[in-house]
């Protein structure tokens, strides 16, 4: 499943879940997060942080393979004033899954 949108993250999760016949009380036991965490995520809410997504994705026996798209984002060829370094998706997965559970 190609995820590129909170919309499909989530979409993915949910499928995840029902299959392995999880409720949500479940997953957030075994993710170690709250259940209303899991119904926000679930429901495309874009404030899940990246730790706690990585978290239950790995909680569900699934890892993301991050691909360079064929066409970048228009918003990254917008020239900026001065832009600053954002870390890459890449780093973000990296720190995440270095931290200690």
């Amino acid at each position: 499943m190609k995820v590129s949108t909170i919309r499909d993250l989530s979409a993915l999760i949910r499928h995840q879940r029902r299959k392995l016949g999880w409720d949500q009380q479940t997953l957030a036991e075994r993710a170690g997060v709250s259940r209303y965490w899991v119904i926000d995520v679930e429901n495309g809410k874009p404030g899940a942080g990246v730790a706690l997504v990585l978290r239950t994705l790995r909680a569900l026996g699934l890892s993301v393979d991050v691909t360079e798209s064929q066409s970048p984002s228009k918003a990254a060829d917008k020239p900026s004033k001065a832009r600053s370094h954002r870390p890459s998706a890449d780093d973000l997965i990296k720190a995440a899954l270095e931290r200690p559970k």
